[in-house]
């Protein structure tokens, strides 16, 4: 028996190393052939290795709290809303490495859902991220002053789906708009970016406090990405792309 647990330490066996003596004793009480024997052990540890594997992903994340598509209310919104927000749940838009901007007033749901998106993605086996975008601006000026900005932003780029909450609460000083923009650049078509903010595109100028760079931003965010106005309409890149002329 102490051999079995070696083992299973050694080949990390989760399920068998706290539950092998059961097993073996339940395969001899049920005469299970060694086949069937085989099989079950090897269903409940891959079972347990899924499961452990969620659990991980979504610690890892940082969410503030547990929310969930199920408990998302569609309903309040416009038609063509709905569309767009159905299709971002299907999660087709962290494959193709787009990015998404929910945009609205407080309490229409714009943490909730991006929320419960990204742990629908932990559940598919996606790796994902949620920051807060004022803490995010402290981890980077941390990870600068630490001299550890480069292994910070491959640590940023490994994730499937980066989550940046709230952005707009607050506004930055250059450092923090430089070293931010640099991160989102970095990132495109590595890996999808979730932003949520209060502000629409023609004033995070506010934000930034730099038009040509606020420019910038939303030129490297707003490539294939989804824009949605979550207290109003929708809508995509073209409407974009003409709020960007007006910096031409």
């Amino acid at each position: 028996m102490d051999n079995i647990k070696e083992y299973t330490y050694t080949l990390k066996l989760p399920y068998l190393r706290e539950n092998f003596e059961e097993e073996i004793m339940e395969a001899k009480q049920q005469a299970k052939s060694h086949e069937d024997f085989l099989k079950d052990i090897l269903q409940k540890e891959y079972e347990t290795r899924i499961n452990n594997g969620i659990k991980r992903r979504i610690r890892e994340a940082r969410f503030p709290q547990r929310k969930y598509l199920e408990d998302f209310k569609m309903s309040r919104f416009s038609k063509e809303n709905r569309q767009l927000l159905e299709r971002l749940t299907t999660l087709d838009f962290i494959k193709n490495k787009e990015n998404v901007i929910l945009i609205s007033n407080p309490g229409m749901g714009k943490t909730h859902f991006a929320t419960a998106v990204g742990i629908k993605a932990c559940l598919e086996n996606m790796s994902v991220l949620f920051v807060p975008v004022p803490n995010l601006i402290i981890e980077l000026k941390e990870a600068m002053s630490n001299h550890q900005l480069t292994q910070y932003k491959r640590k940023f780029e490994k994730y499937d789906l980066v989550i940046l909450d709230e952005l707009g609460y607050v506004s930055f000083d250059q450092e923090g708009n430089e070293i931010l923009f640099n991160l989102i650049s970095n990132r495109i078509n590595t890996g999808s970016i979730l932003i949520t903010s209060n502000l629409s595109f023609d004033r995070w100028d506010e934000i930034f406090n730099d038009t040509i760079l606020t420019a910038a931003i939303v030129d490297r965010l707003a490539h294939k990405s989804y824009v949605i106005d979550m207290s109003g309409d929708s809508y995509r890149i073209e409407e974009t792309i003409e709020w960007l002329k007006n910096f031409n």
